[in-house]
Parts: C-alpha cells; sequence; structure tokens
C-alpha cells in the first residue's frame, strides 16, 4: 500500500492529477475539491493515497488531508459506493459538511454528488451515522461559534426553530447551522427565532 506520494505536480486535469517522484510520473485520481486546492503546475505537492486493487487495475486515490482520506477510506465501506462514487461526495462536500450531513441526516446535500442516489445518500447516513464522532458543537465550536450546550431555553429553542426554518426553505443543514452561528456570534444578545431567521437569510446571500 503506498500511504502518500510526495513530488512535483506534473499534470492536472479534471479527476486527475500527475506527480512526477524522482522521475516516475504517478497517476493520482482526485476529487474536484481537491483540484481546486492543489498548487500550480511545477510546484511540489503531497497527496495522502489510498491504493484500490481490482482484478488487474491498480490505481491511486490522492487528498491533501489525512482527514479527507479517512472520511474517503469511511464512504466507499457503504454498500454501493466505490472509489469513484466516494470522489463524488467529497467533490459537493467538504470534510465537516459532509460529517454534518451524515450526523443531521441530510441525505439531500449528499445526494447532490454525481452518480449518488437518493436511495444511496440515505444509506451513507443511515450507515455512517454511529461511525461519526463529530458532533454539531463540534462544528460550531471548531468554527468560533457558540456551542449548543452554551445556548439553554429560549434561545436555544429559537436556534433550533431558526435552522428548522432555513432547512424547509431549502437549505442544506450545514449551511443553515453556519448562518445562525455566524448571527449568534455577532450578537450581544439573546435573539428570539423570527429576528434570528431574517438576520440568517441575509448571510445566505
Amino acid at each position: 500500500m503506498i500511504a502518500y506520494v510526495n513530488g512535483i505536480l506534473e499534470n492536472l486535469e479534471e479527476g486527475n492529477a500527475v506527480i512526477d517522484v524522482n522521475g516516475f510520473g504517478v497517476n493520482v485520481n482526485i476529487s474536484g475539491s481537491t483540484m481546486d486546492r492543489m498548487p500550480g503546475i511545477g510546484e511540489m505537492v503531497k497527496l495522502y493515497t489510498y491504493t484500490n486493487v481490482k482484478e488487474d487495475t491498480f490505481s491511486l486515490f490522492g487528498f491533501l488531508s489525512r482527514d479527507e482520506l479517512n472520511l474517503f477510506k469511511m464512504l466507499i465501506t457503504v454498500n454501493g459506493i466505490g472509489p469513484k462514487g466516494g470522489l463524488a461526495v467529497l467533490s459537493v462536500l467538504s470534510p465537516d459538511d459532509l460529517r454534518f450531513a451524515i450526523i443531521s441526516g441530510d441525505s439531500a446535500s449528499i445526494a447532490k454528488a454525481p452518480g449518488i442516489g437518493k436511495k444511496t445518500a440515505e444509506r451513507i447516513t443511515l450507515e455512517l451515522r454511529d461511525k461519526i464522532k463529530v458532533t454539531e458543537d463540534d462544528l460550531l465550536s471548531s468554527s468560533g461559534g457558540i456551542a449548543l450546550d452554551d445556548l439553554t431555553g429560549d434561545a436555544a429553542n429559537a436556534k433550533d426553530e431558526a435552522v428548522a426554518a432555513l432547512v424547509a426553505l431549502g437549505y442544506n443543514s450545514s449551511d443553515a447551522v453556519k448562518a445562525v452561528r455566524k448571527v449568534i456570534k455577532g450578537s450581544d444578545a439573546p435573539l428570539d427565532a423570527e429576528v434570528l431567521l431574517k438576520l440568517a437569510l441575509k448571510e445566505m446571500f
């Protein structure tokens, strides 16, 4: 198994990167989000890799962080999700957004990935929910926001109602939480659900 590839970026195109490692060109499959964050041609890059061996085919799938690689490995344990499907999901959702989509049951956001249907997305949330250790509080705290444990009574209810309203309006749950968190963080006093929703909607544009 190849743990990572470290070398010069020789070529970059949709879904694939060629890394020059001591004179050997290594083809690595990458997600759209990884492609967007890759350095320029001729620059050094390190990709953490998953090795896929199928019959007579040997393929590498690369990621810029171990965190993204670990999520990819988790995704491909789900029945019906292969390496290409895992890349598709990580092309439309960041690691934190994917975690939150899973723990909140937001299969609609996952289903936006090419080739991932509604039933497969629902299967991902069901099968991986117990394997995702991060909680909503962790996501908010890591982003510098207020954790749910810091909200009590009416403030906690207002936060939940505002998030639920945004989701009902068609926004994905991850974006809804981030918008509400941003409003709460910037407020000096607790807000009711109606005001919180109006301000959060402004953050969406």
